[in-house]
């Protein structure tokens, strides 16, 4: 798959700025168009306060969010226009996890932002990540809130179970893998391994890889109870890895879609832009 129809979220928060930068460097990569998407969130004033705060007020956090909205848009069109990108832009009002699913249906690849825990976003709470990762049925590219710019994908470490959806964020990530200067597979070895399972382990992915002229090294790591999650960090860290590919895993709990612990982790603690797919 080739990545030519990139989806941003854009929003008011300070990290958004770098995120865009490491959307337009993937779009000139891939020769892709970027659309950009800023979500006005519903007024967080609740529904039965309405008839007891003046309408002026109301008028003025609205066009508080529209200044917001004018002046990310403009960041947009500049960035874009300077670096030579065919680009669009998207405003819309609603629930930002579910506006985002909705148009990144149409894109071969969504970037979003980490959440940043010193910032608070204007309107209600939205985990957008997780929302997104999980329902929007494409690849999820999340950019650390603290990104400080630099390549994406020149050092990938790709996180294997030989899961359904470690699978399809492998295949996802064909067209970063292809231009990477160097790639690791990784895998987390149970400490009680059967003695007779004689398979090895990323062989197989590392043999597909190499059909489509990537080469790969294998890396296995017996799991010594430190966790799934801090291996990869780890690992990412030691080989100086500027992208992790992995899938995202979630369970179904009372109607809502829930994180499993190891992409739960890895969204809260990430050091390098994260590519996981669902």
């Amino acid at each position: 798959m080739a990545i030519r129809d990139i989806l941003i979220h854009m929003d008011d928060q300070p990290s958004s700025k770098s995120r865009l930068d490491a959307a337009i460097q993937i779009a000139k990569q891939h020769g892709a168009h970027l659309t950009g998407l800023y979500v006005k969130p519903y007024s967080s004033i609740p529904g039965y306060m309405d008839v007891q705060i003046p309408a002026d007020l109301i008028q003025m956090q609205e066009d508080r969010l529209n200044e917001a909205a004018q002046l990310v848009e403009s960041t947009f069109t500049q960035a874009t226009e300077a670096e030579g990108v065919t680009s669009e832009w998207r405003c819309l009002k609603g629930m930002a996890s579910e506006i985002i699913s909705d148009h990144g249906r149409y894109a071969d690849l969504i970037i979003l932002g980490q959440q940043d825990p010193d910032h608070l976003p204007l309107g209600p709470r939205d985990d957008i990540p997780d929302q997104v990762v999980l329902s929007s049925g494409r690849p999820v590219l999340v950019i650390p809130y603290n990104f400080a710019g630099g390549s994406i994908g020149k050092q990938i470490i790709i996180g294997w179970d030989r899961g359904q959806m470690a699978t399809r964020a492998l295949h996802d990530a064909l067209p970063f893998l292809q231009l990477s200067d160097r790639v690791s597979v990784m895998t987390v070895q149970p400490r009680n391994r059967s003695k007779n399972d004689h398979h090895a382990p990323g062989a197989d992915v590392a043999h597909h890889l190499a059909r489509h002229g990537i080469a790969v090294e294998a890396d296995h790591i017996t799991n010594d109870g430190m966790g799934v999650g801090d291996h990869l960090l780890s690992r990412a860290a030691d080989l100086g890895a500027d992208l992790l590919v992995t899938g995202a895993y979630g369970h179904s709990r009372w109607r809502e879609l829930v994180l499993g612990g190891v992409t739960r982790q890895l969204l809260d603690s990430m050091p390098i832009p994260v590519l996981m797919s669902h």
